[in-house]
Parts: structure tokens; sequence; C-alpha cells
């Protein structure tokens, strides 16, 4: 008898201690993101997962996925909807198909500088925005940051609007952009990202905008000739969590992912800041050659398609404009 006593006490201490174990599993969450791991995407994924491993005493490990391994930014998104990727580090240029209201960040000069759109991300008016999310099948949680985003091409260098006539640009499949970039005479050409560089290099394609960041990450040097710092539109990114993840974490494990978010946000936009402040005189070490086109006649060739996006984000636009 007392065998079978201690017998079934060690079994029943097994259990526990399996069952314990269990719910104490390490959860691997896979993040991906469309470039490469060094750059302010693969900075803020670093910081991200550093943050939450370390808070959940590595509960969470972090699985990264860059260069679109897992997908274009439109298809990683898509998978984040679905619940085959647990987080998806993407612009927010690419998002504004899921969440329509976003797209307000998209008008061309909208933003004075990188201060004032910061400020409009994190205070009302972003988190307004980032509330839109649950009801499209996606979980927000912080934003990032690209930067402003300027033009480069290949064929002429661009000092006015007249110079974009004809000019086959690559946009996101955004039509905030699409309709822009027509109204200045270009013939804009949605592309996915990874499909870019190849395009540029044989010639499908004359030209693109992005921030100064992803330029030098992509080494855009060596497939294009001219830089035009137009600062036409400021560029967010967004920390996207899947439904299918946010539904099994409790409230304290979410507040870890929010505080991981915004640790990875921070540091991208550090990682941003500091590659500004090099990035023009790098690309023109490499040969570009860079032309800082005065924005007001931009302005004025926008002017009527302006109107029409105040017709439809009118009371956002305003609430941004009015922060200082």
């Amino acid at each position: 008898m007392s065998t079978f006593r201690t017998l079934a006490a060690a079994i029943a201490v097994a259990g526990a201690t399996l069952a314990g174990a269990a719910a104490h599993a390490q959860q691997i969450v896979k993040i991906g993101y469309a470039v490469s791991r060094d750059s302010h995407y693969g900075a803020g994924a670093d910081a991200f997962c550093d943050t939450l491993e370390k808070g959940s005493a590595n509960r969470f490990k972090c699985s990264q996925a860059p260069n679109a391994t897992l997908g274009n930014e439109r298809e990683m998104v898509e998978s984040a909807q679905i619940g085959s990727l647990d987080v998806a580090f993407v612009s927010s240029g690419t998002v504004g198909n899921f969440v329509p209201d976003i797209r307000v960040l998209d008008v061309p000069f909208l933003f004075r500088d990188t201060e004032h759109a910061r400020a409009v991300l994190d205070g009302a008016v972003g988190q307004k925005l980032l509330a839109a999310f649950p009801s499209k099948g996606l979980i927000a949680m912080a934003w990032g940051e690209n930067g402003f985003r300027h033009l480069t091409t290949s064929r002429r260098e661009i000092r006015a609007p007249g110079d974009l006539a004809n000019i086959k640009l690559r946009t996101m499949e955004n039509r905030v952009h699409v309709e822009s970039f027509r109204a200045l005479g270009a013939l804009p050409t949605p592309m996915a990202w990874p499909e870019v560089y190849t395009a540029l290099q044989q010639g499908t394609i004359d030209g693109q905008e992005n921030p100064l960041s992803i330029l030098v990450t992509a080494k855009l040097w060596q497939v294009q000739k001219h830089l035009a710092l137009t600062s036409h539109v400021y560029s967010p990114t967004l920390l996207i969590a899947s439904p299918a993840l946010w539904a099994k974490l409790n409230a304290a494990d979410r507040q870890l992912f929010l505080n991981a978010a915004k640790a990875g946000a921070a540091a991208q936009r550090e990682r941003v800041t500091r590659e500004a402040q090099t990035a023009v005189a790098l690309l023109e070490k490499e040969g570009m050659s860079i032309t800082r086109p005065d924005t007001a006649d931009f302005r004025k060739a926008l002017a009527p398609t302006f109107k029409k996006f105040e017709a439809q984000f009118g009371p956002d636009i305003a609430a941004i404009q009015r922060v200082q």
C-alpha cells in the first residue's frame, strides 16, 4: 500500500508539473515586414521583440520574417486578418485598402513637419484612427514611422510639376497617391514593393517615391539617377496584430504587446531621424543628383484634387491642421 501511495503521489506531482509547464509554454510570435532586417523596420521589430520577450520572461518568443518572405504588405495584412501571421509591420499606405479611414494621412502636404505628424498620430486623431481597426478584422497596436516621401527618377530631374509629365511612377496600391500623381501629370503605376527594384532596373517604370530611409536601405542609387526632395506625403507605419492572436491573450499579456509595440515604434522613429541626417549626403556621394523643388508649385497644381479630399475627409483634415 505504501508503494502504491508513493507512486500515486509521484504521478500527481508529475501531472501538476506538466500542467504548470504547459500553462507557461513558450509561444512563438511570427512578425513579418517587407524590407531587410538592417532597416528601420528591423530596428523597430528588434525593439518590439526584445521588449516582449523580456516583459514575458520569454513566454513569448519572436520569429522575424523580413524581406517580404511571408508576402508583400497587402498579403501580410490579409494573413494577419485570417490569423496565419501574428504581427505585420507595414506602411499605412497599404493598410488604407483595409481601413479606409486612415487614407486621410496620405493627403499630400497635409503635415507641416515631422513634429506635427507625430503629435497628430500620438494624440486624439491618431488614437481615433487606431480604434477603427477592430471592425475591419485587425488590431493596430502603435504608429511607427517611414518619414516624408520624396521622388526619384531615371529619366529626368524633377524641379517642377511639369517635369513629371508622362513619367511612369511606381506608387503603392493607394487611391489617394494614385489620384495625386495623376493630377501632377505622372503615370502612376501601383506595384508591390518587392517588385520595384527589378522594374526600375529593367525600365518598366521610370521612378518611384519613398522616404529617405527606404532609398538608403534598398540602395536605389543603383537604379535611379535623380532625387527630388519634395516631402510630399508623410508616411507612418503600423504594428498590426492578428485578432486570432489577440483573442488568446489575457489583459496583462495584451498590455505587454502594447508596451512592446510602443518600444518598436520609438526605435523605428529614432532610426528614421538618425538616417535622415546623413541620407542625402550618402545618396549624393553615390552619384544621385539632388533637387529641392519649390513645393508651392506642387501644392498649386494639386489644389483641385485637394478639394476632392476635403469633401471626403473634411473633419479629419481640419482636426489634423489644428494640432500644434
